[in-house]
């Protein structure tokens, strides 16, 4: 006879995808020299909000940017925190918007990923137009706007593509394992 709370059991998985996307956070393919990394961190987080809902992904996206930050964010001042860790991870639990739907993994990941993109690229421009470099990736940089689209747009794009690779790969096992919650 099993007595499971289902708001204690979705609190406990929330805590143990936040856990396994911290260790894929560890597992970087290259970072930035101002924050932003190529890794597979963002893939519990979206698989967590697909499976239950936009509030339990917004709250496990916040947990793990708060995480992330305190284990050796690069944030100058409160805006950036807020900005690039609070509301930038918070973005991938609107993957949860699609929870039941058809290819809700694909469109989370892209609708997710394009907000946490967004969220950055406004910071970069607000908040890191005074780091701009005069050449990036070979590039002369003129604008703060060109800037944060392809600092951003540099690990963003790459991360939402492995993302959507590896999802999709473990898309059927992870029916099986982990369906959808009611």
């Amino acid at each position: 006879m099993q007595n499971t709370n289902p708001k204690m059991a979705a609190l406990v998985e929330g805590a143990l995808m936040v856990a396994l996307a911290i260790a894929l956070n560890f597992l970087r393919l290259f970072r930035l020299p101002d924050g932003g990394s190529v890794d597979l961190a963002m893939i519990p987080i979206i698989i967590y909000a697909v499976r239950r809902g936009p509030g339990w992904g917004i709250g496990a996206g916040l947990a793990f940017g708060i995480i992330d930050f305190l284990m050796g964010g690069i944030g100058y001042t409160w805006q950036v925190i807020v900005l690039d860790y609070l509301l930038g991870f918070s973005m991938l639990g609107l993957a949860g918007f699609f929870k039941g739907k058809q290819n809700a993994i694909v469109w989370g990941t892209l609708v997710g990923g394009f907000c946490k993109f967004l969220v950055h690229y406004i910071s970069g421009v607000v908040l890191w137009a005074e780091y701009m470099p005069e050449v990036f990736f070979g590039i002369g940089m003129s604008t703060p706007y060109f800037y944060s689209l392809l600092y951003n747009g540099s690990f963003m794009g790459i991360n939402m593509v492995l993302c959507l690779i590896v999802c999709k790969l473990l898309e059927k096992p992870l029916e099986k394992a982990l369906p959808t919650v009611q």
